[in-house]
């Protein structure tokens, strides 16, 4: 996608919703479907309708996150991050907001089967799921401006996309099937670590104190490196503890891309981490998809 030059309403939106942020929605589905399986409990439309539901949240997630950081002053025009469509002018601030609102409410119609299939325990994790979306970056106390939107990927795009994936498939939540969250949980939060480490002198200006801007530049290094150890050593204490054979170990096969993002991280900022934000996406995606076959690998 372009990010220069004239481009037509479509390539606009496009670029709005982010695609190369969509790993980050099919990882833990794909977790969280192949513990159901090895569990004996997949049923493949609710699997589908999670991965469906997964990724509109992600999307109206990226729509609010260009509206919000707009309407807040937040984005500015030295942003080193993919172009902002709100921000650049690409697309009028009020159809952002519609156009947010309307993949919200796309989002809650498909949640509607799962929440007819799960109950009650659905319905409480979509509403917290829209809401937390909306406080990401919006709201009277945005939490990605207090220091908490890592802790609200790993819980959203980890315990709970994961354990929701499963749950709508078993029909219950074990301690498994959040141990198995937290290596996914873990490699998605590593992506928000990079887009702020980039971010970290744009965002302080603007009064916007992520994470990063509290740690530092060596604190978000750190905190990054921290985060892709502690998924492999996840994986091997669920081997450890876990109904799993050693086809759960499959995700050290992408130890190699681990080192070589974590290279760039360490080395390299501004807008050289953009690279190092792709081949982060592209290790949770790699290492989730490959930790689900070893899980259905061992059924």
């Amino acid at each position: 996608m372009k990010e220069s030059g004239p481009i037509s309403t479509f390539e606009a939106w496009i670029l709005a919703a982010r695609p190369r942020t969509i790993p980050a929605s099919v990882a833990p589905v794909a977790v969280g479907t192949a513990a159901a399986y090895h569990d004996g409990a997949l049923a493949v439309l609710p699997a589908l309708a999670a991965l469906a539901v997964s990724m509109l949240l992600q999307v109206g997630v990226n729509l609010a996150n260009d509206y919000f950081d707009y309407a807040g002053g937040i984005d500015s025009p030295d942003r080193l991050g993919p172009t902002r469509v709100t921000q650049s002018g690409l697309i009028e601030p009020g159809r952002v907001k519609a156009g947010m609102a309307c993949v919200f409410c796309l989002a809650a119609l498909m949640g509607l089967y799962l929440v007819f299939v799960g109950g009650v325990p659905i319905l409480l994790a979509g509403i917290a799921s829209i809401a937390a979306a909306l406080a990401y970056s919006g709201g009277p106390y945005p939490l990605a401006s207090h220091g908490l939107g890592d802790l609200f990927v790993f819980i959203f795009f980890g315990l709970v996309a994961v354990g929701g994936t499963y749950y709508v498939q078993a029909l219950s939540l074990t301690p498994m099937a959040l141990l198995v969250a937290v290596p996914p949980g873990l490699l998605i939060t590593a992506i928000l670590v990079v887009n702020n480490l980039r971010d970290i002198h744009t965002d302080r200006r603007s009064g916007k104190r992520t994470l990063a801007v509290i740690l530092g530049a060596g604190g978000s290094r750190a905190e990054y490196a921290i985060l892709l150890a502690a998924a492999y050593a996840a994986v091997l204490l669920i081997w450890i503890l876990g109904p799993y054979g050693l086809w759960v170990l499959l995700p050290f096969i992408s130890c190699i891309m681990a080192f070589r993002t974590l290279r760039i991280v360490l080395k390299e900022s501004g807008r050289v981490l953009n690279e190092a934000l792709a081949k982060t996406a592209g290790l949770a995606l790699v290492f989730s998809l490959l930790f689900s076959l070893g899980i259905v690998l061992s059924a």
